[in-house]
């Protein structure tokens, strides 16, 4: 039956309030029962569920079918009362129905938390998974998570800027994406491991407050809390010292997460060395809360400080051995600066594994949440960094000469962090995998949900880059 009067949509949750009145309602048929004439099927839609009632209609539905209904709402009998839900002491009685898409057999059941189902089906029918009222809570969360994030940092003069996806490769600790060039053959753009030039030099344009919400990648390792693509809160201000920039996350990430209803161990957050951590917890990322905290739902947040500087290159990992061709490599970030104290020594290039970073991490309930530095913003102190990494003056020009260009034009002192969004949402929902907080994730090897990549690339695609597949060597 088609809808033929004309009103406007109404939500389900709005319904207790428009008892006695006639409404269209729209949305999908999470379940049908079916007691011969009469008909019952609860509606779905972003507000919330509500039960229908049709007489000798509707029995052609499927679960799981986008449907209009026009009927008048009624208050339920109080025996009949479902107190588990919000609009529980309501029905619609419905008038007349429309089929807007007839769900067929489903390929996964949406009912449930699923993590029972295999991973691969999930994925590949990401768009059916994510009608679970989990799934839909997980990125509810996350956008309000992110919405406070931004109100902050609105509130506090920060500027919200967005910088390029396709650039030149950085050194972030992990290989780069590359992307081939149709008009410039055999040459590439590497997507971003992280904005971190780009936001320095927007210091040096004398933004003084920016942020971004920025999609990162990078070509490391998967695990449950990390995969090729990650977003992350990206944050720099100029003239601050670390005890500012860190005072001032402080306040903000406090602000977030008691947005979404999260509840913090100590207002404060305690402050640990690196060597502390290290001879405390035998980790920089630790968990400072007791069974209590965590039966409930505790956040515990801490600062790791005093950071080396630089560690002797892992030889067993590509990416490192790479970045530190003098067999040393930067911990963190090779664009951050040495404490003062440290200064002369990392310029002279002597004792480097003495040399302590002005680099700190928050870390909260085991996990990594954020890092950040007080950056190099001399030129003689990032290129030092670089020197000491075993690179030439011809490589240190070619990987970072704009950057030597744009500190000698008058560029503030400046300092920032990065936050790791998925993964403070996946602590603050309660999961163990940020595949549970993002859309659509990649899965455990890398591949692309719904869609099917990587994949082959047609020839002639190939050719008008000038590119040749050749078998890899094993």
């Amino acid at each position: 039956m088609s809808n033929k009067t004309e009103l406007p949509r109404t939500l389900v949750g709005e319904t207790p309030e428009l008892v006695g009145k006639t409404i269209l309602l729209k949305g999908w048929v999470e379940t049908k029962r079916d007691h011969g004439k009469i008909i019952f099927i609860d509606l779905r839609d972003r507000s919330g569920i509500i039960q229908c009632v049709g007489f000798k209609m509707m029995g052609e539905l499927t679960t799981e079918s986008v449907i209009s209904i026009i009927g008048e709402v009624k208050s339920r009998p109080e025996r009949m009362v479902n107190k588990d839900l919000p609009t529980g002491m309501v029905e619609i009685d419905v008038k007349e129905y429309e089929i807007l898409n007839l769900a067929k057999e489903l390929p996964i059941q949406v009912e449930g938390d699923a993590y029972d189902v295999k991973e691969e089906a999930r994925l590949k029918y990401r768009y059916l998974d994510l009608r679970r009222n989990r799934m839909r809570k997980n990125l509810k969360l996350r956008s309000k998570m992110i919405q406070s994030f931004r109100e902050y940092l609105f509130d506090h003069n920060f500027i919200e800027v967005e910088t390029p996806l396709l650039s030149l490769a950085t050194k972030e600790g992990a290989r780069d994406f590359i992307v081939p060039s149709r008009f410039n053959p055999g040459k590439f753009y590497a997507l971003p491991q992280s904005p971190q030039q780009y936001k320095q030099l927007l210091m040096t344009a004398g933004l003084e407050n920016y942020f971004q919400i920025a999609k990162c990648v990078r070509d490391e390792d998967l695990r449950a809390d990390r995969g090729f693509e990650f977003t992350q809160l990206d944050i720099e201000t100029s003239f601050a010292s670390q005890d500012e920039v860190m005072s001032m996350v402080e306040e903000m990430t406090k602000y977030a997460v008691k947005a979404v209803g999260a509840k913090i161990k100590d207002e404060k957050f305690p402050v640990f060395t690196y060597e502390e951590a290290i001879k405390k917890f035998g980790s920089d990322k630790f968990d400072l809360r007791t069974q209590e905290d965590k039966k409930t739902g505790l956040l515990a947040f801490a600062w790791v400080v005093r950071f080396p500087f630089f560690k002797k290159v892992d030889k067993e990992d590509l990416a490192e051995v790479a970045d530190g061709k003098s067999g040393w490599t930067f911990t963190h970030n090779p664009f951050s600066t040495p404490l003062e104290e440290y200064v002369d020594q990392h310029l002279e290039g002597k004792d480097l594994d003495k040399i302590i970073a002005a680099q700190y991490d928050l870390v909260c309930n085991g996990y990594e949440a954020g890092g950040g530095s007080i950056r190099a913003h001399k030129p003689e102190v990032l290129k030092a960094t670089f020197k000491n990494m075993g690179y030439s003056e011809a490589e240190i020009q070619a990987s970072i000469g704009h950057m030597l260009e744009a500190f000698e034009v008058g560029t503030p002192p400046h300092g920032g962090i990065a936050m790791g969004l998925d993964r403070l949402a996946m602590i603050l929902a309660g999961e163990t995998s940020i595949k549970e907080v993002i859309a659509f994730p990649m899965t455990s090897s890398g591949r692309t949900a719904v869609m099917d990549a990587p994949a082959a690339v047609d020839k002639t695609q190939l050719d008008e880059l000038g590119l040749k597949v050749v078998e890899k060597k094993k």
